[in-house]
């Protein structure tokens, strides 16, 4: 399959750089069949849409404030993004060091004028990204770093946020979900940033259940794909969780609502693999065979994105339909932007 029929034309002026005012004001494109036409609403309307017996699934990884500011020794700046934890010993990360080329393994890493991160190698025998950020060994610059204080994170690190985002966020806590428990992710997932708890509360008065994932998103996530044929794309890995009760209330629900593409991938990596937690890289495309998931809650995604073709695998032709109708009606697009609640196509 070529990649080229996942492209279409977004405009900058589309692409959400603020939150809406309160969460769930966020619109809310509505397509839960091929028949009936798509409705204009907002999130806010969501338990309407909702049936008793429904179950929505949320992911509750937690974004970590990820992003470090350092100093080398002789004075140079340089950015850690922490990925994930590394084996090696306590306090190692996988990180994105930038740049890269000029900070060797062996290089100490100061904050304030403190000692903070000793940077080792290249991470062994892991994918290394989209590559060429910067052109050094380890692939994008990704290097194992050695914190040398566990707190680091929390006293001097940022909310990692995507480079789409050009304005800074006013209250960090809008690019965390009520739903955040588990710490982890380096991007927030995303369509459950438009919950709040009187939001949560309402669902579950119509007579729907809550039930958790919990999958920690990794940089990846967002990056356009590159390969030219959908096929030859080497998918990225995610740590993931679904909890037991999860999976027996999908059993027991009328509908599995997903909220985001993260807990789908979490849902159908546990039903594929019998696995209830490890690594995924599950690749969600073409006609791939759904086992849990019956409607989707989601946002407006980067073309050519392998969440892109999730929502093609889910729904089908019918996402470039609904796509090009919400940019015609203003809708705002990507991570704070707005969203869409699409069945599975074939219901």
């Amino acid at each position: 399959m070529e990649l080229d029929r996942f492209d279409y034309d977004l405009p900058a002026a589309a692409i959400a750089q603020r939150p809406a005012r309160r969460r769930s004001d966020a619109r809310m494109l509505v397509a839960l069949d091929d028949e009936a036409p798509p409705r204009h609403l907002t999130v806010a309307d969501l338990p309407a849409v909702l049936e008793p017996g429904d179950l929505l699934v949320v992911n509750e990884s937690r974004v970590i404030p990820a992003r470090l500011k350092l100093r080398k020794a002789t004075g140079g700046a340089v950015e850690l993004l922490l990925l994930e934890p590394a084996a090696g010993g306590a306090g190692c990360w996988e990180a994105l060091v930038r740049p890269g080329r000029r900070v060797t393994p062996g290089t100490t890493l100061f904050a304030g004028g403190s000692p903070a991160a000793e940077v080792r190698g290249p991470p062994v025998g892991r994918r290394g990204g989209h590559g060429g950020h910067d052109g050094s060994q380890g692939g994008d610059g990704r290097r194992i770093v050695r914190l040398l204080d566990d707190a680091l994170p929390e006293s001097q690190g940022q909310l990692p946020l995507p480079p789409y985002i050009h304005e800074p966020l006013d209250d960090p806590d809008r690019y965390q979900t009520v739903f955040a428990r588990r710490p982890g992710s380096v991007a927030a997932p995303t369509a459950g940033l438009h919950f709040d708890a009187e939001l949560v509360g309402r669902c579950r008065a119509r007579g729907a259940e809550l039930a958790t994932v919990d999958l920690a998103v990794g940089q990846d996530t967002f990056q356009p794909i590159t390969t030219g044929r959908v096929e030859d794309h080497s998918m990225h890995t995610e740590r993931y969780s679904v909890p037991a009760p999860t999976l027996e209330a999908c059993d027991r629900a009328r509908r599995v609502v997903a909220v985001g593409t993260t807990t789908v991938r979490a849902l159908e990596s546990a039903a594929a693999t019998g696995e209830l937690c490890g690594r995924t890289s599950l690749f969600i495309h073409s006609r791939f065979p759904f086992r849990v998931v019956d409607v989707l809650l989601t946002n407006f995604h980067l073309p050519r994105s392998s969440l892109l073709l999730l929502v093609d695998a889910f729904c089908g032709e019918r996402w470039r339909t609904l796509y090009e109708l919400a940019l015609a009606e203003g809708y705002r697009f990507l991570s704070f932007g707005d969203a869409m609640l699409v069945g599975r196509t074939g219901q």
